[in-house]
């Protein structure tokens, strides 16, 4: 959690209890130590340690700013001060939660102190008007699994928001003349989303290759040491080094660029220089969160930023092919690739084979997946469009494959297929290891994606965010 910072504003209006206000607003930074999320307080601000004003809103936006926080937490103490929230989170643009502590009994005389949930009404009013996209948890007490899913989903939200607005990915050739389907447009993902490439040559990965092999570093035996521990290696030593500094110059020249991801062209010019296809190095790149995909799918390597950051990097993803049917159940399908799946998302040994049988290199890494609950995405645009697909999938068994492979099984294959045929996906998904639809869904609204089911599920996540759990999995998770 200590990865996202929260700028947290708790309010309250002049007609109802300041004292009130003030004591809920301390049992919400209680709790939220409790729940080990890092926030930044306006105890400095004024007296109360609320927000209520003008002046109140100048001065904290200041300091949120200057504290470079990822979301805007509000917390309606009592009615709240609508303009007041408004007026900040325009200020901010940040991903913004709204909460208000439920109401205690109202007194003999039947008078109340707080009315927060009437507050939440009028600030999520005025925050449309202002054209603030904003979340919710339900107006419930402080003590609830609704406010602690609530925050931690919240937090989880600002990190996929974070990681998309802050992405650069490094590109390693161009794409395979092939591949028409990956596609993108660079100039639009730059000038909408703040999504830069950084582009070089396979010669300038060769050069990177030799200086890296000619240093002999401790890095290289360090990498081949770790195959040689967790992988069944069945290939050459030399091609083995080959694999170990190919690992380290995708990660040096990442570090060069600033990336926080990267494509190749996996096929066919780098194995004229090389001798190896880049699968094993990937995999281990995936594994210590730096997502690397095949074919130079930029949309793709965006994809696994995406669900990865969905988990708090907790999960480290798996990039496949939709490649077929499973051959005797009726909604099963095969996700297959030569090895763009994260070491730690394997079942069975990992292996280095001489070869593919698509392509008579070394290079390619060979496993099962783990077979669990899975949530795919797929990060696709095209005219000018661009939106989210996403569900589950659950792990079943199959077949054996060569390469990485899981077979999962869907509600109904057909509607993730035709979505796949009519576009804007390709046959390209990234997938974690646990369920976080609800906050991939949440994160579109800051972000500027359209999101997209493949199963109709909408209904219950927006019943999740609301705070009705027990709909969400009697449907997802039957």
């Amino acid at each position: 959690m200590d990865q996202v910072k929260i700028g947290f504003a708790p309010t309250r209006r002049n007609l109802f209890s300041a004292t009130a206000a003030i004591e809920f607003a301390n049992l919400t930074r209680q709790k939220l130590n409790q729940l080990n999320i890092n926030y930044v307080d306006i105890l400095d601000i004024n007296q109360d340690g609320l927000l209520y004003d003008d002046e109140g809103v100048n001065k904290i936006a200041e300091k949120f700013k200057q504290e470079q926080i990822d979301g805007l937490f509000i917390a309606n103490e009592n009615f709240g001060t609508e303009y007041a929230v408004a007026r900040l989170a325009k200020k901010l643009n940040v991903p913004v939660l709204l909460w208000g502590p439920k109401d205690e009994c109202p007194a003999e005389d039947g008078s109340r102190l707080r009315d927060s949930q009437c507050g939440l009404f009028a600030i999520g009013k005025v925050l449309r008007r202002f054209r603030v996209p904003f979340t919710y948890i339900k107006n419930s007490d402080i003590d609830t699994v609704e406010f602690e899913r609530g925050v931690k989903d919240f937090v989880r939200v600002c990190n996929v928001v974070k990681v998309f607005k802050n992405t650069r990915i490094l590109q390693v050739g161009p794409r395979p003349f092939d591949f028409w389907s990956v596609i993108c447009n660079e100039g639009e993902l730059l000038e909408r989303f703040n999504i830069s490439l950084s582009p070089v040559p396979i010669h300038e990965l060769i050069v990177e290759i030799n200086k890296v092999k000619d240093k002999q570093s401790a890095d290289v035996k360090k990498v081949m040491d770790y195959f040689y521990q967790n992988t069944e290696v069945q290939i050459t030593e030399d091609q083995l080094e080959m694999v170990a500094a190919l690992k380290i110059t995708l990660q040096n020249l990442c570090q060069f660029y600033g990336c926080n991801a990267g494509v190749i062209q996996c096929w066919t010019a780098l194995q004229a220089e090389i001798g190896i296809l880049p699968y094993a190095s990937l995999s281990l790149l995936q594994d210590e969160g730096i997502p690397f995909v095949c074919e130079t799918d930029v949309h793709g390597a965006i994809s696994e930023l995406l669900v990865e950051a969905a988990t708090l990097g907790e999960h480290r993803a798996i990039f496949a092919d939709v490649n077929c049917r499973h051959p005797t159940v009726e909604n099963g399908e095969l996700l297959q690739h030569l090895g763009v799946f994260a070491y730690s998302t394997a079942e069975t040994k990992p292996i280095l084979p001489p070869r593919h049988f698509v392509f008579d290199y070394p290079g390619s890494i060979a496993f099962l997946a783990k077979k669990t609950n899975y949530t795919l995405c797929r990060f696709d645009g095209d005219n000018g469009e661009y939106s989210l697909l996403m569900g589950n999938a659950k792990g079943i068994d199959g077949p054996y494959n060569q390469g990485t492979y899981v077979y999962v099984e869907f509600d109904n294959l057909n509607r993730l297929e035709s979505k796949l045929v009519y576009g804007p996906y390709i046959h390209h998904v990234a997938a974690v290891q646990t369920d976080v639809v609800p906050i991939l869904y949440e994160a579109c609204k800051y972000i500027g994606v359209t999101p997209d089911f493949y199963d109709p599920i909408e209904e219950e996540v927006k019943a999740y965010l609301a705070g009705d759990l027990a709909k969400y999995n009697k449907l997802v998770h039957k």
